[in-house]
């Protein structure tokens, strides 16, 4: 990434439309704000927009909006129908040939193929042209292992700030799980894990429903890929029936007092003991 991060350095002096090309999570919009924020126009707007079901017509406005003359990151730039296309086209060029600094900096990021999407009529050739003054390739987090560490720490940080609790750090066991994990969502997927680890306080329990995944998997003998997600939604599940469970054993089983210690109505309380195979138990 010191590669790209140099590259995103030289482009920032400049004025030239720039395409960001990943897999989801990769960090394409992080990448986008490192270019704003190493220009001329750091302190400036940076925009953020969606490009899935924005109206064709909010292009024009977004783009010439000049008291702002900051950045615009496109979201998605593939997901746009052949009639936006057409219209940030002509918003584009409506707002001059070449960006100066009263105008809009524009990047867009896609985690599509562009070039196959061009020729399959899917995509503009005109607009893609148009968009990729510089197209910029970011590699996935599996193929930058090196970063997991550092990225790890940061998220761990930034965490402890937001939940204003304090982590010493990840275990041996969970920072080789997380070098061995292939993260198909990303650096967006590992964020998540880390924020689950300091959100609860406690590793073992953020972490139970990956290993027992992983477990389970490497028993069953069939070479099956977890995802995170998957992962993630058992940790939580995990998560919530020990922090029901303390509830209980505080109210001494009194379900209604439980309910209002955990914040939750007493009927979804009973509808969780159902899913925790604890219905049987009757308020004290």
């Amino acid at each position: 990434m010191r590669g790209v991060d140099t590259v995103l350095r030289e482009v920032a002096h400049s004025e030239i439309p720039v395409l960001l090309l990943a897999e989801q999570g990769a960090g394409k919009k992080a990448a986008a704000r490192r270019i704003h924020e190493l220009s001329a126009r750091r302190g400036k707007t940076f925009l953020v927009v969606r490009c899935a079901g924005v109206e064709p017509r909010q292009f024009l406005a977004i783009l010439s909006s000049k008291g702002a003359a900051g950045t615009v990151f496109l979201e998605e730039i593939g997901d746009l129908a052949g009639e936006a296309q057409g219209w940030l086209l002509q918003a584009l060029t409506t707002v001059g040939g070449s960006q100066s600094e009263n105008e809009v900096r524009l990047i867009c990021g896609s985690a599509r193929d562009l070039e196959l999407e061009t020729k399959s009529g899917r995509l503009r050739e005109d607009f893609y042209y148009r968009v990729s003054g510089l197209c910029l390739r970011l590699p996935p987090l599996r193929h930058r292992k090196e970063d997991i560490s550092l990225l790890t720490e940061h998220f761990l940080r930034k965490y402890e700030r937001d939940f204003q609790k304090t982590v010493s750090g990840l275990s041996a066991e969970t920072q080789q799980l997380f070098q061995e994990y292939g993260w198909p969502g990303n650096v967006a997927e590992l964020e998540n894990a880390v924020r689950a680890i300091v959100a609860l306080g406690d590793e073992r329990v953020a972490m139970n429903g990956l290993r027992a995944m992983l477990v389970r998997s490497d028993q069953d003998g069939n070479g099956t890929r977890v995802s995170l997600k998957q992962a993630a939604r058992a940790a939580s599940r995990e998560a919530e029936r020990e922090i029901i469970l303390r509830a209980l054993t505080r109210t001494r089983w009194n379900r209604r007092r439980a309910a209002e210690d955990l914040q939750i109505s007493y009927k979804a309380l009973l509808y969780k003991l159902k899913q925790m195979g604890c219905s049987q138990y009757e308020t004290t």
